[in-house]
């Protein structure tokens, strides 16, 4: 599977992120098919430039973004953001409605008043 996804550049302590696009079972820092861009998380805001056409190009292929990559990608405004795919819910049944005379309670507010509370 083609992924696009972040290469880690930079020295020790300041990491810079090369996005590319590569095999999936190679290593995060080997071997890519393309760079697309980079991402640079220090700048404030943190600078991303990324060859917008190239990268629909590749999606349009069927690479898919890491997770990483896909914020990345949304934040340039080269995708839109995805829905969250939400799990799915179970209905509860409504109880069946008791009766008081099943619940224990007095029958009337009459009656509760009238037992003495010693």
């Amino acid at each position: 599977m083609i992924r696009i996804r972040l290469r880690r550049t930079g020295k020790k302590g300041y990491p810079l992120y090369r996005v590319v696009v590569a095999n999936s079972p190679d290593r995060r820092d080997g071997r890519f098919i393309e760079t697309l861009g980079s991402y640079d998380p220090h700048q404030d805001p943190p600078r991303i430039t990324l060859d917008a056409d190239r990268t629909r190009e590749w999606i349009s292929k069927g690479a898919q973004p890491s997770e990483a990559a896909e914020k990345i990608l949304v934040r340039a405004g080269v995708i839109e953001k995805k829905p969250p795919v939400g799990k799915a819910r179970l209905e509860a049944k409504p109880a069946p409605a008791r009766t008081e005379a099943e619940s224990g309670a007095p029958e009337s507010p009459a009656e509760a008043e009238s037992s003495p509370a010693e």
